[in-house]
């Protein structure tokens, strides 16, 4: 992990440069101008954003990593690949829950952006897909 803290760190600094690079082409190209209106601000603005959203992303890792107290079985070349691998819980392959889920969140985002009257159709679908996702379990082959 402390690579990666690295490897932000890095791409910080090479974003805060370019926005530096960046602005001061802007004023050395257009000298006529003032200086407020010389410089090109949304690309200006968004490099300095992603430099600081760099430094965000590499401060949280470096905390982290100091907070664990010890390296990540990734970092250590004699680890095996169990070694990183997690129970992240219990799935069911065989749902169909989760794809009306996606269906109706898209009928809700068609409801929205065509007619207006989809929506509310999309909003029962949707209730109906989570209450048949969370209790999948209580009822059928797999009731427990």
């Amino acid at each position: 992990m402390r690579d990666n803290v690295i490897l932000w760190w890095i791409l910080t600094a090479f974003f805060a440069l370019v926005g530096v690079v960046y602005t001061g082409w802007n004023i050395l190209a257009h000298p006529d101008r003032e200086l407020v209106t010389a410089i090109e601000w949304v690309g200006t603005v968004a490099l300095f954003f992603t430099a600081f959203m760099s430094a965000m992303i590499a401060f949280y890792l470096d905390r982290t990593h100091r907070a664990q107290g010890g390296q990540l079985p990734e970092d250590i070349l004699t680890a095996d690949i169990d070694d990183g691998d997690p129970e992240l819980g219990e799935f069911s392959p065989w749902s169909w829950w989760p794809i009306v889920l996606a269906g109706s969140a898209a009928l809700g985002m068609i409801g929205l952006a065509v007619g207006q009257f989809l929506f509310p159709i999309s909003i029962a679908i949707f209730v109906v897909a989570i209450v048949g996702w969370v209790y999948e379990y209580y009822r059928g082959n797999f009731a427990r």
